[in-house]
């Protein structure tokens, strides 16, 4: 490690074999935990490169468990965390949205460590219980439309690094890693991410896959729509700037979309947009946000028409049943 680290405060780069051997020794146990932490404060010091992400990736896909769930069509919403805006669970709710209006979707999560409730905090808090049998997320998603997918159970390199993560507090390159190494590798993303440099690297990425994605990042900062501002696009059919306006929206402020202090604040908002009682500007972003990963499956619906198909899943109360169905799965 001593060798790796004097590269890194050298300003050198890692090519992607490289990356990929040092994540893979993480991973394994090879490093004490100083110098994890310290290698993982380089990086919070300079970019990441192409190279280097496309290297740890492949370091945590090769050694993830497997979920059992090849061959489905599955969408995944995850963002990488890391944008400093402690919003509530957007995406987590977008989610059950999505599998209320008939889609299967594999949820890959986390608990917060740069913000204070992660999409894991606020399902544990909930209720559930977190697993990785196959026959049992098989049964999710038959049964409530959806599976999740705590990333600690699939990644031993997470598991390794989470205590580490936990007392650093900052975002490192594992909120990076997080939307691209879906243990389910589904084969529809909407990836939100943190920053825009960050969104032109993912996108150099999935280019290279054959998965239908959308890349997006909200230009005031978020790795979410949040109807603060315009957002931007990245996708298999291009790039593209969203205007709040031209969608139909006003721009709202920040703190209407705050997601309080607590995970216990957090989920007393999720259950409330989750029952329909949220407020215009919460279940706006929620259905946005659910909109555009329909839209990634169904490229060839206008926004509006899969804004309609979120809205209709949400009030109906879809989204609701979908999250108690897997509440109610059998363990």
């Amino acid at each position: 490690m001593k060798q790796i680290l004097n590269h890194l405060f050298e300003h050198k780069t890692f090519s992607k074999q490289e990356a990929k051997e040092i994540l893979t020794s993480i991973a394994t146990g090879k490093y004490n935990q100083s110098q994890m932490a310290a290698f993982m404060t380089a990086y919070c010091m300079r970019s990441i490169t192409v190279d280097e992400l496309e290297g740890f990736r492949d370091a945590m896909l090769d050694l993830c468990l497997p979920t059992g769930l090849e061959g489905q069509q599955l969408i995944d919403l995850c963002g990488t965390g890391g944008d400093g805006k402690n919003t509530f669970n957007i995406s987590t709710l977008a989610s059950f949205v999505v599998a209320g209006a008939g889609y299967k979707v594999a949820k890959h999560g986390n608990y917060g460590v740069s913000s204070g409730c992660g999409s894991s905090n606020v399902m544990e808090y909930l209720g559930y219980k977190f697993i990785n049998e196959s026959s049992i997320l098989k049964r999710s998603l038959e049964e409530a439309g959806i599976c999740f997918l705590h990333a600690p159970l699939f990644h031993p390199a997470m598991k390794t690094i989470a205590p580490i993560r936990k007392e650093l507090g900052v975002k490192t390159f594992f909120n990076m890693l997080g939307p691209m190494v879906n243990p389910a590798q589904p084969q529809f993303q909407i990836a939100g991410v943190f920053s825009l440099e960050l969104a032109r690297i993912y996108a150099y990425l999935y280019q290279k896959s054959n998965k239908e994605y959308i890349i997006l990042h909200d230009l005031k900062g978020y790795d979410e729509i949040s109807l603060t501002g315009n957002f931007k696009t990245f996708s298999n059919a291009g790039e593209k700037i969203y205007s709040i306006e031209q969608l139909g929206f006003e721009k709202i402020n920040p703190a209407l979309i705050s997601g309080g202090e607590t995970v216990e604040e957090s989920a007393t908002i999720f259950n409330t947009v989750l029952n329909c009682k949220g407020s215009t500007e919460q279940n706006n972003v929620v259905l946005c946000n659910a909109a555009m990963a329909i839209k990634t499956i169904e490229t060839e619906k206008s926004f509006a028409d899969c804004y309609y198909i979120a809205e209709e899943s949400l009030l109906s109360k879809k989204a609701l049943n979908s999250f108690n169905k897997l509440l109610s799965v059998k363990q």
